[in-house]
């Protein structure tokens, strides 16, 4: 099904003016003007809630403008020298942790969206029509992206979440209005977080139970990316809660069996596990003839294991290239959207690490069983909780492959001495490491930003 995005934004001049005004300012134009001046409201303000609910369609903007680079830098893959050096700058950086703050994609294209968000949440009180139901899930689907851009943001240019430090730590700058008159500044970790977690609450008591199409938000959506920020978080109580709340309401799984393995594209966008659909514009250095998997990754997977065929693929040099993208198309894009497998592993780890250790395995076996060829899985039954998490650690890596989740995942568990990790890359000779709780864990903002808006830079 195609969507055509665009058609209701643009159906009049004055939503080419508003859009050229949230552009300009996005994107962070030399000219200060940008974030002096409002736009003419008497052209550029929607009159009706069928025009706040158009700018919901704009598919690109609103659903696939989620960053990457967090994926280049992870260490689910690794580049050839060759292959590196044929990088642009950007994703060279990323990939070898080096400070650069004048590549920015992937810092001013989430404003976007989130501006597109707040244009709907300022003028819904204004606008007329609509039965409540609707209103209130275009408010809901405004709260729930604002937060999933925000919480994207957080991965990247703020400190992983540290209950000890967060009222101190640097977070984003949130931008809760689309009056470009009010200056962006950086909140605390702290703000940060209360904002992404008090926009998406808010969203479940408007959002319907299913929502008309997987690019818009559901309570089970909503509930599920509560669930990824408490693990983000390490409040694994909370975490496991909102997992379960979104499975109680949705928690279909593929069963890989009836998955073509041979496929070039094996998984259809909206599949049955897909939640929420949304995505990131596939980065250079992901593209199949680039990215060689982790040899040791991929030789984890058992012989059974449908994943080591579904998943991956052969290159002809003999090097193993990822395939199994939800985004259902051909590429490097990444699926960044909710999905059921990711809850029934967040409500594993939860449970495991809450002492309930017969909850991690139910929910650990419930997913692998429709990983593995008919009649081959043997389920898990380990005791020990140790061993039990780092089973539970190593299917979660497994089953989420280049889904954004990674860089998060090192990020939280750095915090624990008996799961931090030093990243290693190897590139003409050259030896680049990234140690734990590493200063590069967090990248740098894009230096525009800094200059015109006067914004802290991260070290």
């Amino acid at each position: 099904m195609k969507i055509h995005f665009f058609y209701k934004i643009f159906k009049a001049q004055r939503y080419r003016m508003i859009l050229l005004c949230l552009i300009s300012l996005v994107y962070f134009s030399s000219c200060k003007k940008y974030l002096d001046a409002k736009p003419d409201q008497s052209i550029a303000t929607p009159s009706t809630i069928e025009d706040l609910e158009g700018i919901l369609n704009a598919y690109s903007t609103i659903n696939g403008r989620y960053p990457s680079a967090s994926e280049v830098a992870a260490d689910d893959f690794y580049l050839t020298t060759a292959d590196f050096n044929s990088l642009i700058d950007p994703q060279r950086f990323y990939y070898s942790w080096q400070k650069s703050p004048n590549f920015v994609g992937d810092y001013k294209s989430p404003y976007l969206a989130i501006e597109y968000c707040n244009i709907i949440l300022d003028e819904l009180p204004k606008v007329s029509g609509g039965d409540l139901p609707k209103r209130n899930t275009v408010e809901g689907n405004a709260l729930f992206v604002r937060a999933s851009y925000h919480y994207a943001l957080s991965q990247l240019y703020a400190k992983v979440y540290n209950k000890a430090t967060a009222e101190s730590d640097l977070g984003i700058a949130l931008r809760l209005t689309a009056d470009v008159a009010v200056k962006p500044v950086r909140s605390t970790i702290s703000a940060t977080y209360t904002s992404i977690l008090n926009d998406l609450k808010q969203a479940i008591s408007l959002l319907p139970l299913t929502p008309d199409m997987k690019y818009r938000a559901s309570k089970p959506a909503a509930y599920g990316m509560l669930a990824r920020v408490y693990l983000s978080m390490s409040d694994f109580k909370k975490a496991g809660l909102y997992a379960d709340s979104a499975l109680a309401a949705y928690n279909k799984l593929m069963d890989y069996n009836t998955v073509n393995s041979a496929s070039a594209i094996p998984f259809q966008q909206f599949n049955d596990e897909v939640i929420y659909d949304a995505k990131a514009a596939g980065p250079q250095a992901l593209t199949q003839s680039k990215a060689r998997v982790d040899t040791l990754l991929y030789k984890s997977f058992g012989t059974n294991d449908l994943r080591k065929s579904v998943l991956f693929k052969v290159n002809t040099n003999g090097s193993i290239a990822f395939k199994g993208n939800y985004t259902g198309v051909a590429g490097s894009s990444l699926f960044t959207g909710i999905a059921t497998n990711e809850l029934y592993l967040i409500k594993a780890e939860a449970a495991v690490r809450n002492g309930d250790s017969r909850t991690a395995l139910t929910a650990l076996n419930t997913l692998l069983v429709t990983r593995w060829k008919t009649g081959t899985f043997v389920p898990y039954a380990i005791s020990d909780q140790k061993q039990l998490l780092g089973a539970v650690l190593l299917e979660r890596r497994k089953d989420l492959l280049f889904r954004s989740l990674r860089w998060t995942d090192l990020r939280r568990l750095n915090l624990e001495p008996d799961q931090a990790k030093t990243l290693i890359r190897n590139l003409d000779g050259a030896t680049y490491k990234l140690e734990p709780n590493g200063l590069r864990y967090v990248f740098q903002i894009d230096q525009d930003a800094v200059n015109i808006s006067g914004l802290q830079q991260n070290p």
